[in-house]
């Protein structure tokens, strides 16, 4: 099965930036295309700035989804989901990743890097990019968000 999403942008802070840089490479290596938002070291920094970056890129459309990655994958999802036309879910096994996708349409990945176990990270990856929202019902509520 192909991926849903081809152009994606990700971001983190300083306790996500070795996991977002794992999932970059991994990314990369199946031919995706990434933007960096930052932050480009593990030195101390405020999340919202760059939940904000993905969640505006991704609003504007000059990205598909995004990627966040904080410690637990919580301030992330707050933050992005301020944004109108967000809608960022944590995700931390493969059934809430496939539910986020199919009954919410979410368009942001938010991943807690000292929550998720790292075997793990690519898997809820794979099924985010690849799992349709299937409308519906869920559409209707979607709307109302």
């Amino acid at each position: 099965m192909k991926y849903l999403f081809k152009n994606i942008c990700i971001s983190s802070d300083h306790a996500g930036f070795s996991l977002k840089e794992n999932i970059k490479n991994y990314l990369i290596s199946k031919k995706i295309q990434i933007i960096d938002l930052g932050p480009r070291n593990d030195n101390s920094v405020d999340y919202p700035d760059f939940a904000k970056k993905v969640g505006n890129r991704v609003k504007s459309k000059k990205s598909d989804v995004g990627i966040l990655v904080c410690g637990s994958g919580t301030g992330m999802s707050i933050s992005a989901n301020k944004i109108k036309g967000i809608r960022a879910a944590v995700c931390y096994n493969i059934k809430s990743t496939r539910l986020c996708r199919q009954h919410n349409n979410a368009n942001v990945l938010c991943i807690g890097s000292r929550l998720t176990r790292k075997k793990l990270v690519n898997k809820i990856l794979s099924v985010f990019l690849r799992t349709k929202f299937e409308g519906g019902r869920h559409n209707r509520r979607v709307k109302k968000i």
